[in-house]
């Protein structure tokens, strides 16, 4: 069953050919200002006017009209600056470790030994198209992945809506807006119901705008509230400010363990300096040639950098990243994979996560003595299937005959949202006369009955019931006229829990993961499902736990850190759960789906964004699911932990086999005054050591049943104990 206003009656394809004087209209002209007054004339025209000039009407475009204007106009995205790949390969020669390297070039030239100048400089060479390919080949890995996050748009096309991605939306296109959305490309609204929209990334305003029929939305801003069509009449650089290409990653900034391996760097350079100073001290004092001295000098302090650490950084979080692809999780930064590594906690969504989002119906309870059948039907009228929604994909499934709605049409039909929890819909029978139909929350629903006095017993006692079957219940009414409505009835739903998610929870207590349970519905239902999953019953009403601004006691931030779950919860709620947690010292995995969820999503030290969420919770998040289920998530905390110990590995390794090479040179020239190494033989063991541990990345390693964390002390440890026993061996 679909709304009236998805039935076209005019025809697209005709309409676009018919005006093809209209185009040199759409395209400004040369001018630079005549472009930037163009879209602001588009913004603020009639209505009839800007249809007229951009060839459209709202039936939208044809298909192969869409690809001329694809052609004319160019996709809808904002072009990325993309670094010169000739300027890239040349930082590999800028920079502290090449210059000395390059310092021991020019000395190996100007002291004449000639092989050592061509063997360091072919090093030199090699380490730049070695690091230069590899980061490059990081960069494809992360491109690819981002494009799997493209943003997609409902647009109108021959007189269907389709889902192209939004860079293919051309001026003239007519979109669907719907709460959640990014709106992907300047447009203005079709009659219709008022939206609210967030445009805080654009403007700055931290509450929602309203915008009514013919006000234009801005790519980039949020769909906040409500539900409307649009007509685009700018795109890619043309439109106010362009944010979608930006939407899927940021600039990445740096991880707590990539700051910790570059710390470590910095211990290497300052021990290297102090031995190297040492060593010249020592070789000056014996008269050693000092042009010698220098070079060799050099060449030992380039032994001791982490030439090639940049690079197996990059190289191993992108290995990462495509395995973490493999399993279904999209990194929408790398440095998510260390955080993911170290979660102790996971706040998982109930449905669709711990159960199977599959929405059956049971048997109603209706009132005054309606027919269960008459209840599901009105309940089907206020639902809508072309939004996929799980509810009303179930409660229409819950019709017996299809037949039955297409006697009724759909006037009005107003979508849920977060503030009037319900959804609504003006119909026309097949007598011609008008009604209405919500369906909602069931004490949503009570509040605005008239007949609340009288069915409120009934409906409570019918909820409690379902609910103590781990039934979710939903409100069924219905008004004669607007205002009037009168509850019918209350519709059970059933989400089973997904098959494997008692395991899957049961490893992850295993590996020091705490699954806490994070849901909307009620308690009762909560905690039933909870005892299906074998996670406990300690379940808290959200309700009780205040908000950002408010602040727990000790007790209940413990009651927070103890809990099994939390029901009746509101975004609000999320983030405030996720605050404490952290206050507590705990690394907390969120999921969401939705709108509001977006601000949880962020505090949270990894945000995981379910299969199936809203591009506002999917730009939030650092971690974008593909499909459906816990077993996804703890699937990629073991690729993480996996990770993680790659890179420890390669922390120990460097550090202990510098502490080695530097040891050694330095104990062979004061104690035996014997250069055991050519500085071209130092070099070749740096850059070939650093080049062989590039292999890290795809190394086999076993993860921890506990949730890691840097430790400095542990990593110096052992490899300085490495380090000297190296030495010892090598004078032994």
């Amino acid at each position: 069953m679909t709304p009236t206003a998805e039935k076209p009656e005019a025809k697209p394809e005709a309409k676009s050919e018919s005006k093809p004087e209209t185009k040199p209209e759409t395209k400004p002209a040369a001018a630079p200002g005549a472009k930037s007054d163009a879209q602001k004339n588009l913004k603020s025209i009639p209505m009839e006017e800007l249809q007229k000039k951009l060839g459209s009407s709202p039936d939208g475009l044809s298909q192969d009209e869409a690809k001329k204007r694809l052609t004319q106009y160019g996709p809808n995205e904002i072009a990325e600056k993309k670094e010169n790949p000739y300027l890239k390969f040349l930082t590999y020669f800028w920079g502290p470790i090449p210059w000395m390297i390059e310092g021991a070039v020019i000395l190996s030239a100007v002291v004449r030994h000639w092989p050592d100048f061509f063997i360091i400089l072919l090093l030199l060479l090699s380490n730049a198209v070695v690091g230069f390919w590899e980061e490059h080949q990081a960069g494809n890995a992360i491109a690819a992945l981002k494009k799997q996050l493209a943003i997609k748009a409902k647009v109108k096309r021959d007189g269907k809506w389709t889902d192209p991605s939004a860079k293919e939306l051309v001026p003239g296109d007519v979109i669907r807006l719907k709460l959640g959305d990014i709106v992907p490309a300047d447009a203005r609204l079709l009659p219709g119901d008022p939206v609210e929209v967030d445009q805080s990334a654009l403007t700055g305003e931290s509450l929602p705008a309203e915008k009514k029929p013919g006000d234009a939305v801005f790519s980039g801003s949020i769909i906040r509230q409500g539900e409307s069509e649009g007509m685009v009449y700018a795109t890619g650089t043309d439109t106010y400010f362009g944010k979608t290409a930006q939407m899927v990653q940021g600039p990445e900034s740096v991880s707590h363990f990539q700051k910790a391996v570059l710390k470590i760097g910095d211990y290497l350079i300052v021990l290297a300096v102090v031995l190297v100073a040492l060593i010249v001290t020592v070789a000056l004092f014996r008269h050693d040639p000092v042009m010698g001295t220098l070079e060799f000098a050099l060449v030992l302090l380039v032994a001791a950098i982490p030439v090639a650490m940049p690079t197996v950084l990059s190289v191993t979080m992108a290995v990462g990243a495509r395995l973490l692809a493999k399993k279904q999780a999209i990194i929408t930064r790398l440095s998510a994979i260390e955080e993911l590594a170290g979660v102790d906690i996971l706040c998982s969504d109930k449905t669709g996560t711990l159960t199977q989002n599959k929405l059956t119906l049971g048997d109603p309870f209706t009132l005054n003595g309606i027919p269960a059948d008459q209840v599901i039907l009105w309940a089907a009228l206020a639902s809508r299937a072309v939004d996929k929604d799980t509810i009303d994909l179930a409660v229409i499934g819950g019709v017996k005959d299809d037949k039955t709605l297409k006697g009724y049409q759909v006037v009005h039909f107003q979508p849920f949202d977060p503030v009037h929890k319900r959804t609504e819909a003006t119909v026309k029978g097949g007598d011609g006369k008008q009604f209405y139909v919500a369906k909602g929350a069931p004490q949503v629903i009570l509040k605005m009955a008239t007949n609340a006095a009288e069915a409120k017993a009934g409906v409570e006692k019918a909820v409690d019931g379902f609910a103590g079957r781990g039934f979710r219940s939903l409100g069924v009414a219905r008004a004669e006229e607007e205002g009037k409505w009168q509850i019918v009835g209350v519709l059970p739903m059933f989400d089973p829990p997904r098959k494997q998610a008692k395991a899957t929870i049961a490893s992850a207590r295993e590996m020091g993961v705490s699954v806490k349970m994070v849901t909307g519905d009620q308690m009762a239902i909560a905690k039933e499902t909870a005892k299906q999953l074998g996670m406990g019953t300690n379940i808290l009403d959200a309700s009780g736990l205040g908000d950002i601004k408010h602040h727990e006691t000790a007790q209940a931030a413990e009651a927070i850190e103890k809990a099994d779950g939390f029901a009746q919860v509101f975004p609000e709620h999320k983030f405030h759960i996720v605050d404490v947690l952290q206050q507590r010292g705990h690394i907390v995995g969120m999921t969401g789906d939705g709108v509001n969820d977006a601000p949880a999503l962020k505090k949270a030290d990894c945000g995981i964004a379910v299969s199936g969420a809203t591009d506002t919770a999917r730009a939030a998040a650092s971690i974008v699911l593909l499909a459906s289920g816990l077993s996804v998530i703890i699937d990629a905390i073991k690729e993480s932990r996996r990770i993680f110990q790659r890179m420890n590995s390669y922390a120990i390794y460097r550090i202990a086999e510098t502490l080695r090479v530097l040891f050694f040179m330095t104990l062979a020239i004061l104690v035996f005054n014997f250069y055991p190494l050519t500085a071209v033989m130092i070099v070749m063991l740096a850059l070939l050591n650093d080049g062989a541990i590039l292999s890290i990345a795809y190394d086999n390693v076993h993860y921890k049943d506990k949730p890691e964390a840097w430790n400095m002390r542990l990593v110096l440890g052992i490899s300085t104990v490495l380090g000297v026993i190296g030495v010892v061996a090598a004078f032994g």
